[in-house]
């Protein structure tokens, strides 16, 4: 059918009215260009659409005025990946490009000197590598370049001398192993130089950097820096940061540092520096902050240094001798003083805190004499107090019981005498009161109520006395209550055993009386009971026996009477002593061995088959007729025995020499209560438990009822003999290691065998397996929130222990969830040893052939330099409390090209906590995972520096389950961890520099 005519004459005229769609501008098609070699998984491009003409408005896009044209591109923190777009370079007016924090891989192609126009390029945080363009040097305006946190390789190429109007100059972290490059001394418009942590070839400092008049900023932290510092820095009029920290420095600091006048940050913290302080103080009137710690300066600390208007001074970990000048007092702007581990003496001055706002003062491990200074806390601003292993004498002022702001307070091993002031007990912020090894005297009065957020209360070694105060219903956060060697009296308060957080409770050595308060079934996470050495009375209550995570019970020294429960076998004790009681009845069957006899003695009414412990009960209706019968008849038996005995030694000697030969090397590291022999006959396939590339684990049930496990090391070829280092023999790395420690969360070494052709290590039995195991197969909906959290901190604990009670200290360097094993009740101990390195003495790291750990766990660092230290194993534990978190594996195809730890960072700042947290975990508890959440962050920075130590770690994992203030911001527009034992508002806290004030503060 036709359109009628009159429609046919109107329709051109309306197609004429319709509005012409717009054409998509020459930048637009460039931008849509680049958008179709990346890829972008979470839609952070979607609105860059033809559909809308103006690319102005797209995401990111910046334009200049009039001519609507782009000017510049902030992509960061999409989370793009693909190559390096060099369609940008094709926008002839870009100046600005930031695309830190992506997925940007392959190498930084000379191309990009195309983009002629850019005077700022940002690509931090990214996954690029190979080697760094020279052609970068001819974009003619470039002013800004940062290339951090990548994986650049190589050496600088030396056209990077030919900058002509570059300010800022960034390469930090990255893998850059060429020779320091001297020649960046031609580039004088420099303000900022950052080159820190890269495996650079050792070399010293450049004199050619005192060329750069202009420089501001310097960071050369971990560039294995070596010889003297330079007395050409001198030469640097406007520099006020000048770090050099974690190098091999030697030689005393240049006294032409002098010059710095405009100085107000000296970082020169964790080198080989020896000598003197010689800096002529007396002309850095601008000096703020000064960090010259971990060195091996000696001397005295200068006069004149403490008489500048310092903020924070850190010369902790040196060899200072003499006194502290009294000049320091002085400083109007001192808030942080840090002298600890020195050997520093005399008294502290008098007025210390009278001029200034003092927050942090620590002088431990000193020989400082003399009374506490008074006016500590005179601006009330006081937040941490360590004045432990000195000889401070007279009483603790009592300013001090009214200084509210106090969080930290350790006096712990001084001469103080006198009564504790009052408000000092009832301190409404402190979560640490450490009082312990002093002389110090009086009651502990109801005051003690006020502390309501303590967390640790260590009182022991002292002159106490009169009863515990029953107090304890409000101190809801206490961890640990040691009251140990003191002249306590009266019953055991009953609010103690209202504390369900409570780990560690030693009130040993005093004069308690009664009996121990009912209900103690709520001390759920107690973990040590020490009550030693008391008059305590009445029943062992069998509630003890509900106390699953009890590793440690002493109740011995005591009037306790009755049987021992049978409800104490349900524990797993490292330790058990009942000794010097009056019980009596028959001993439980668990404990009725030999081994356990030390732990009973002293109770004549206890009955059992343990050689010397009670009289041997004989039966008076046996005649003296049927004894001599049974004499015969023993002695017929050892005849037959014997006979028997010397018939298979003379025909089975074969069998036998086999055998023998194989248990010949076997060593025990506890008493044993099964025979070498019957483990060998177990290691059947029917018992494997599990396997791996170095052999085969079994489950072996003994005659006696006991469980063991047992590692089975597969056999070395003769070639694999001849690749193989000391360091990588496992078996001897683990016997070496796991038979000289002791830990409650170290799994246990029983015994061992080594004939060369096979290498047996036999551990205690952990029923529930790996935390791996457990966390990422069909049993993760057994772990609630209340037992993660409980694996976290045995295993920090367990690691604790390696890296600072051993003396070497031990690296585990194969820290992994498959490496932590849980008990029966889901208690956490540290395993697999077959790749530790003992750290020798005077060696904070050591450098391996191989790199040692598991895919996703290997600290960044370590993976480029194999360099081993206990950081290395932070940064795993950290990997392991993200697993705990989140319910994930490290690595995922679902994180893409990503790990959990960048996955974690990338989720938090796109969608928030929720998305992070693992769904089967009870929401209610998002407040203490949030915590524990951000421990592991902190523990997996990418800074080795600005990792806690594992003691650290432990604390602040008590503190998150305790209710510690921590918190996640935003910096420049990426979340990042931050962790507050104090107030919000922190002095030194500089938002202009966070990586600085994470390295500082991980430092302590």
């Amino acid at each position: 059918m036709r359109p009628p005519p009159l429609l046919l004459l109107l329709l051109p005229l309306f197609l004429l009215s319709l509005p012409l769609a717009a054409p998509l501008s020459q930048d637009g098609l460039y931008l849509l260009q680049a958008k179709r070699g990346l890829s972008d998984p979470a839609g952070a491009l979607s609105s860059w659409n033809p559909r809308d003409p103006d690319p102005c408005n797209w995401t990111g896009v910046h334009c200049g005025r009039p001519d609507r044209r782009v000017t510049s591109l902030d992509l960061s923190y999409s989370q793009l990946g693909g190559p390096f777009p060099l369609f940008l370079c094709r926008l002839p007016f870009l100046s600005s490009l930031n695309l830190r924090c992506n997925n940007l891989n392959s190498t930084l192609p000379s191309a990009v000197s195309a983009c002629r126009a850019l005077t700022r390029l940002d690509l931090p945080d990214n996954l690029l590598e190979g080697p760094i363009p020279g052609s970068l040097a001819a974009i003619p305006g470039l002013a800004r370049l940062n290339l951090s946190f990548n994986s650049f390789s190589g050496g600088l190429p030396p056209r990077f001398g030919e900058f002509a109007r570059l300010e800022s100059l960034s390469l930090v972290s990255n893998l850059l192993n060429g020779t320091m490059p001297s020649f960046l001394g031609n580039v004088t418009s420099l303000k900022r130089l950052e080159l820190a942590y890269n495996p650079w070839t050792p070399s010293d400092l450049p004199s050619e950097f005192s060329n750069l008049t202009n420089l501001e900023y310097l960071w050369l932290s971990g560039c294995r820096l070596t010889g003297p510092i330079p007395e050409s820095l001198g030469r640097l009029p406007r520099l006020w940061n000048l770090d050099l920290s974690v190098n091999q420095l030697t030689g005393p600091i240049p006294s032409s540092l002098a010059w710095l006048k405009s100085a107000i940050q000296i970082e020169l913290y964790k080198n080989s520096l020896s000598g003197e302080l010689s800096l002529a103080f007396s002309n850095m009137t601008s000096l703020r902050l000064m960090d010259v710690s971990t060195n091996q300066l000696t001397g005295a600390i200068p006069d004149d240094l403490c008489s500048l208007p310092l903020q924070s001074l850190n010369l902790f970990e040196n060899h200072f001798e003499g006194t502290l000048p009294e000049s320091i007092a002085l400083s109007e702007n001192l808030q942080e003083l840090m002298l600890f581990n020195n050997k520093l003496n005399g008294s502290l001055p008098s007025d210390l805190g009278k001029n200034s706002r003092l927050q942090s003062l620590d002088v431990s491990y000193n020989q400082f004499s003399g009374p506490i200074p008074e006016n500590l806390c005179a601006h009330g601003e006081l937040e941490e107090l360590v004045l432990i292993y000195n000889n401070f004498s007279g009483t603790i002022p009592p300013s001090l019981g009214k200084c509210e702001s106090l969080y930290r307070i350790r006096l712990k091993h001084n001469q103080l005498s006198g009564t504790v002031p009052e408000g000092l007990w009832g301190s409404p912020r402190a979560y640490l009161l450490e009082l312990a090894e002093n002389s110090l005297v009086g009651n502990v009065p109801d005051a003690l109520s006020g502390a309501h957020n303590l967390s640790v209360l260590d009182i022991s070694r002292n002159l106490f006395s009169g009863p515990v105060p029953d107090v304890f219903v409000s101190l809801t956060k206490l961890v640990e209550f040691n009251g140990s060697h003191n002249n306590f009296s009266g019953q055991i308060p009953r609010s103690l055993v209202q504390l369900s957080r409570l780990s560690t409770l030693d009130l040993s050595d005093n004069a308690l009386s009664g009996e121990i308060p009912e209900g103690i079934k709520g001390w759920r996470m107690l973990n040590e009971l020490d009550l030693d050495n008391n008059k305590l009375s009445g029943e062992i209550p069998a509630e003890i026996g509900s106390l699953t995570v009890l590793n440690y019970l002493d109740l011995s020294g005591n009037y306790f009477s009755g049987k021992i429960p049978d409800e104490l076998q349900n524990l797993k004790l490292n330790l058990l002593n009942l000794s010097n009681n009056q019980l009596f009845g028959d001993i439980p069957s668990m404990y009725d061995k030999q081994v356990y006899k030390d732990s009973f003695i002293g109770n004549p009414g206890l009955c059992g088959d343990l050689l010397g412990l009670c009289p041997t009960r004989s039966d008076g209706r046996k005649s003296k007729s049927l004894w001599m019968l049974s004499v015969i008849f023993v002695l017929a038996v050892l005849v037959l025995v014997v006979g028997i005995s010397w018939f298979y030694y003379k025909y089975k000697n074969i069998k036998k020499a086999r055998k023998g030969a194989a248990m010949s090397k076997w060593r025990s590291f506890h008493k044993l209560g099964f025979s070498e022999l019957e483990i060998a006959d177990c290691l059947k396939e029917d018992n494997v438990i599990g396997s791996g590339g170095s052999g085969k684990v079994y489950k072996v049930k003994l005659s006696n009822g006991e469980v063991v496990a047992v590692k089975k090391l597969r056999g070395v070829t003769k070639k694999e003999a001849s690749t193989f280092e000391p360091e990588k023999d496992g078996y001897q790395v683990e016997v070496e290691t796991l038979g000289k420690i002791r830990h409650k969360n170290i799994v246990r070494l029983w015994c061992c065998c080594n004939t060369g052709d096979c290498k047996l290590l036999v551990y205690e039995y952990m029923p529930n397996g790996s935390l791996g195991d457990m966390l990422h197969k069909s049993k993760g909906s057994l772990l609630d929130w209340r037992t993660r959290y409980k694996i976290a901190l045995d295993a920090a604990e367990g690691l604790s222990y390696l890296h600072h009670d051993c003396v070497p200290a031990i690296v585990h360097r194969d820290v992994k969830s498959n490496n932590i094993l849980l008990d029966g009740e889901f208690g956490a101990k540290v395993a697999d040893f077959g790749v530790a390195k003992i750290v020798k003495v005077g060696n904070g790291e050591e450098q391996m052939s191989v790199i040692a750990g598991s895919y996703g766990y290997i600290a960044p660092e370590y993976a480029y330099t194999l360099r081993v230290n206990e950081k290395s194993d932070i940064y795993s534990f950290g990997v392991v409390i993200l697993e705990l978190v989140t319910g994930r594996l490290p690595i995922d195809p679902a994180f893409g090209e990503k790990n959990l730890v960048t996955w974690v960072s990338a989720t938090l700042n796109q969608k928030g906590i929720d998305d992070v947290i693992d769904p089967k975990l009870d929401a209610s508890h998002k407040e203490e995972i949030t915590k524990v959440l951000e421990v592991g962050l902190l523990c997996t920075h990418s800074l080795p520096i600005s990792r806690p130590s594992m003691r650290k770690v432990v604390k602040l994992l008590q503190e998150a389950g305790s209710g510690g203030t921590a918190r996640i911001v935003k910096r420049d527009g990426k979340l990042s961890p931050y962790y507050y034992e104090d107030a919000p508002n922190k002095a030194n806290y500089s938002s202009e520099n966070p990586v600085q004030y994470m390295k500082e503060q991980g430092s302590k």
